[in-house]
């Protein structure tokens, strides 16, 4: 009962005309931004994030997270119609929904990936509500040994998972943390990486960094490509209604992705990509026709665009129970809130219950919007398709460099998200993965903290982390996880060395 009555309350901060009017907004954007290939959820929130500082948190927080599970719906509309995936997670919808497209069953293809989002961000949704205050309640017993081996966790399991080398990912971890530990230090007052320049004193602003990592270096590397022209392809929109043959073929897909896409994106770095991955190789194991994924199997399509909505309700759970991101958008939120001043953690529903809540309820009422918005604005995204990159560029460069001076009217600001711009553009070209690089830099002075407390508690003794259960558990995960790409090599060598010795 206490949990319908937390509901009620968020459903009354929600239904506020100004954090609906914000919803909207949010759930809009992130469509548009899931259509237009290159943006991106992270992208796009480092854009806005400097104008949502003039409003409420609680309607800053509802219009950024309506961004996130936006962009999951619209990425899908540019995989089915023109095999171009908008956002990194409907890289998989490409397979059968552009071939469904071709067969001439665009429409409910479109449909059932709508219909799928919603029952799927309906259940994360409903998931994280229930979830959320009972994991909130045990993590306040956690004290800061615990916190420093969950962000050492969350950070190895992030490189693990990043995709390419591990050690490009875990050296762009090691600089974030670096650069988030840039300026005074919070116990001695010293200034630490500074290199005797004020305006590093206060830190490197995270809303330049990720303005350059993310918007800025696409920029570059799109001026250099010369890019193709794209051809939407010429089939009629009829039927969107999936028919109940395809609900048949579709529900348990459905059903499947809601869940697998929920928990992992509970994990740290499981997120919204690798949830779609698992469950397409799951409908295609599972699946009585397997020589149909591919060729324009509707389970293709429900089931791993209902597991990467579902993700990004269960991505919540860390970043509101226990103040950690499981990844770069909730990294950028989690530095948003702190901003606010509203630290997000075991302590965040009771203190803010209106933020917990009212976040938590929206997502209800943003599911529904975007039911309503993606069927009707099919043909509009896909005019949106059609608009010059030499248009859309330098209207996105321009908007970084007024949200980076705005954000403290400090021309030096520009300075830095053209750094990290130039810098976020050599490593896409070399192939780095930037969101380790923010999820460290977000974590870093939280790490810091964490492990000199634990010290203090400790009187300078390591083995603390090691005497406490909890932390010997995460700790030997972490351990684990580190040697997992070691083993293979040590299993060669061996075998390598058994021969040499036959001989």
């Amino acid at each position: 009962m206490d949990i319908l009555h937390h509901i009620f309350f968020g459903l009354g901060i929600a239904l506020q005309p100004m954090n609906l009017l914000f919803c909207f907004i949010g759930v809009l954007i992130g469509t548009l931004v899931g259509v237009l290939p290159g943006l991106g959820p992270v992208a796009a929130i480092s854009l806005l994030l400097p104008a949502t500082f003039h409003v409420s948190p609680v309607a800053s927080i509802i219009m950024l997270s309506g961004i996130y599970y936006g962009a999951m719906y619209g990425g899908s509309t540019t995989s089915i119609l023109v095999n171009i995936p908008g956002e990194a997670a409907s890289v998989v919808t490409c397979f059968d929904g552009y071939q469904m497209a071709r067969k001439g069953r665009a429409g409910p293809a479109l449909g059932i990936a709508a219909f799928g989002s919603f029952i799927a961000g309906t259940l994360g949704v409903v998931g994280l509500a229930f979830m959320a205050p009972p994991l909130a309640a045990m993590a306040l017993k956690f004290g800061p040994p615990e916190y420093f081996s969950l962000m050492v966790l969350g950070l190895t399991v992030l490189t693990f998972l990043a995709g390419g080398s591990m050690l490009k990912s875990l050296m762009m971890a090691c600089f974030g943390v670096v650069v988030g530990n840039v300026g005074l230090d919070l116990i001695t007052a010293r200034p630490r990486f500074t290199f005797g320049w004020d305006i590093l004193l206060d830190g490197v602003g995270l809303v330049p960094v990720v303005m350059g990592l993310f918007g800025i270096s696409e920029v570059l590397l799109n001026v250099e490509e010369k890019l193709s022209k794209r051809e939407i392809f010429k089939t009629e929109f009829k039927g969107l209604l999936p028919n109940l043959q395809d609900w048949k073929e579709s529900i348990w897909p459905i059903l499947r992705g809601s869940g697998l896409g929920f928990f992992l994106g509970i994990l740290p770095g499981g997120g919204a990509v690798i949830s779609s991955f698992v469950s397409y190789g799951v409908e295609k194991k599972l699946s009585k026709h397997p020589e149909e994924f591919g060729k324009g199997a509707i389970a293709g399509v429900a089931g791993p665009e209902s597991a990467n909505n579902s993700a990004t309700a269960g991505a919540f759970i860390p970043l509101l129970t226990l103040g950690l991101p499981s990844n770069a958008v909730m990294a950028i939120l989690l530095g948003a809130l702190m901003i606010y001043n509203m630290p997000p953690g075991p302590k965040l529903i009771s203190s803010h219950p209106d933020l917990f809540w009212g976040v938590i309820t929206s997502m209800y009422i943003g599911n529904a919007m975007l039911l309503v918005l993606n069927l009707p604005l099919i043909g509009i995204w896909v005019k949106i398709l059609k608009v010059p990159y030499p248009v859309l560029f330098p209207l996105i460069l321009l908007f970084c460099l007024i949200g980076a001076y705005s954000l403290n009217n400090n021309p030096m600001e520009i300075g830095l998200m053209l750094f990290f711009g130039v810098l976020g553009y050599l490593m896409k070209k070399f192939k780095y993965d930037g969101a380790p690089l923010v999820l460290a830099m977000v974590l870093g002075p939280l790490m810091d903290n964490s492990l000199r407390q634990s010290l203090l508690m400790s009187g300078g003794s390591g083995m603390i982390f090691f005497t406490r259960p909890i932390c010997l558990v995460i700790l030997g995960a972490v351990t684990l996880i580190l040697l997992l790409p070691v083993l293979p090599l040590i299993s060669r060598i061996r075998k390598t060395v058994e021969k040499t010795e036959g001989n």
